[in-house]
């Protein structure tokens, strides 16, 4: 059976606006009533949990127009060192908190990890390692700008201890690179992916972006062919979501450069039928990979998992998130840092830790979390392992939206039978939609309004 059945008029029909599940709830129910004493406590909820650690890099040389990440545009590296200052006394207060557990997972993203120098990564990496228990198996991943990198920084980054690159590439072509002020060197590229080849990069992933600014469908078959010659291991193809309300640098984007709801949803196609055609199988939202890559053969297994850094194969374990912005999900909660780089600074001056808002999950979030990372990870969902780890009736107690699924299952997205809910081929493109049945806080429209559309 297929992947995915691209059925147009289906799409057109769901195309509304809704969350990425990264996290549920999702951050907009964040509040200021969650503490210190919160964390401290859902820090100690799971003992044996191994741990992740994300570290927030925000700086970056130049402005990419499409962002919507946390970032800070800056030329002076002085600023590394004196942000690495205050990372340093967080990283010395949070983890005495976790002084046995596993590290089985480091990720640095960003605003550009690699704005940092050799030194700095260097002195950064050397601290984590200092303060936690790192796993000598560990997985450990940086995203990457090729714009602002020299080859020989993937052997620095190798002898520190990465074993997986992503590389934000977004389209090859010259006019949209121009357009959303992200113009790159081709070549450099490909130099850069067959170095880390030959380096001996566990993992390596590209990501793009369609929707943007002038971009057709023949345009971005060029970025496609590219891609498919870099070979990469995996490939996240992300929606442009224009919200110039929310996102500044948006603003430069004129509404009438943006390609047309049609070509979108083209390109859309177009892309799912060449990587599939190409050997990529698609892993759910905007994420795809080889067959014999580990998420593809977790999701075969059912056993693939989801967090603030996408699809992942690591079991169940805690996230600690450091830096301006990053959010860590510790036990049944979740917590942010303060987002504005003084105020991180002035916390962490003061306290040692930066944090500003987070949320307690109630038992219903956790049995609806459970439903929606089972229906986003691997496309299905058991009735009984739900009814027996929470003590519910399932149908009883999801009812109301059971019945919202109802007009989803007769057109033909998923399966309800009296075992669980197994989405179709036809739903897999539609997961967003589907989950959103079970998401009682995005129910209130003005909310799901501030998410990009689904397609």
């Amino acid at each position: 059976m297929s992947e995915i059945i691209w059925d147009l008029a289906l799409i057109q029909k769901y195309n509304q606006s809704g969350p990425r599940y990264t996290s549920y709830p999702t951050a907009l129910e964040f509040n200021e009533n969650y503490n210190d004493d919160d964390f401290k406590a859902a820090a100690a909820r799971y003992p044996n949990r191994p741990l992740s650690l994300y570290v927030h890099i925000p700086f970056c040389h130049k402005l990419c127009y499409f962002c919507a990440c946390n970032k800070i545009i800056t030329r002076h590296r002085h600023k590394v060192d004196i942000y690495l200052d205050y990372l340093e006394k967080e990283i010395k207060t949070r983890a005495p908190l976790f002084t046995n557990r596993v590290v089985t997972q480091i990720h640095w993203g960003g605003g550009t990890p690699t704005y940092l120098d050799e030194a700095q990564s260097a002195r950064l990496m050397s601290m984590l390692r200092q303060h936690f228990n790192v796993s000598v198996e560990a997985e450990i991943s940086i995203e990457m700008d090729p714009r602002e990198i020299e080859l020989n920084m993937l052997d620095h980054l190798k002898s520190i201890g990465f074993n997986r690159i992503s590389m934000g590439i977004q389209d090859f072509n010259k006019e949209v690179q121009k357009l959303v002020n992200r113009e790159q060197d081709e070549e450099f590229i490909f130099a850069l992916m067959k170095r880390a080849k030959e380096l001996g990069f566990t993992s390596t992933n590209i990501d793009l972006i369609y929707g943007l600014p002038k971009q057709n469908v023949e345009s971005f078959m060029y970025t496609l062919e590219r891609v498919i010659e870099l070979n990469p291991d995996r490939m996240s193809v992300f929606n442009y979501a224009h919200l110039p309300s929310r996102f500044a640098a948006q603003i430069k984007i004129k509404d009438d450069m943006l390609p047309a709801p049609e070509t979108k949803l083209t390109i859309l196609q177009k892309t799912i039928e060449f990587l599939g055609g190409n050997g990529y199988k698609f892993i759910g939202m905007d994420h795809f990979a080889k067959p014999d890559d580990e998420l593809a053969i977790a999701q075969q297994q059912g056993v693939l998992h989801r967090n603030f850094q996408g699809y992942t194969t690591q079991e169940e374990c805690d996230l600690l998130g450091m830096g301006v912005s990053a959010i860590s999900l510790l036990g049944d909660t979740y917590a942010q840092n303060h987002k504005e780089l003084q105020q991180y600074y002035a916390n962490v001056e003061e306290r040692g830790i930066a944090l500003h808002k987070g949320l307690a999950l109630t038992q219903d979030d956790c049995i609806r979390r459970d439903v929606i990372k089972a229906l986003i990870c691997n496309f299905k969902l058991e009735f009984d392992r739900l009814q027996a780890e929470y003590q519910i009736d399932f149908k009883q107690y999801f009812a109301e939206d059971l019945a919202l699924l109802e007009p989803l299952a007769k057109d033909g997205l998923l399966e309800i039978n009296e075992n669980g809910i197994v989405v179709s081929p036809r739903g897999h493109l539609l997961i967003r939609n589907i989950c959103l049945c079970f998401d009682v806080y995005s129910r209130q429209l003005a909310k799901r309004q501030q998410f990009s559309r689904i397609i």
